[in-house]
């Protein structure tokens, strides 16, 4: 099983844990939040860095 899967199935887990014991409101705002952090991310790159990226990832140098 490779990093990205077990990340993925922890995610879930967690996220379905977090559903559990937590109100639905706070839940669903955990979530939205864990998502939304790469996005900002990646659009608080500038257009040689959103280059540089594609370039990695379509070399396949990214996550080694």
């Amino acid at each position: 099983m490779s990093n990205r899967t077990k990340y993925v199935i922890g995610g879930v887990l967690v996220a379905l844990l977090g559903w559990w014991l937590l109100p639905n409101w706070l839940a669903a705002l955990l979530i939205v939040a864990v998502v939304a952090a790469p996005v900002v991310g990646y659009l608080m790159l500038d257009d040689s860095q959103r280059r540089r990226l594609h370039r990695l990832r379509n070399r396949g140098q990214l996550h080694r």
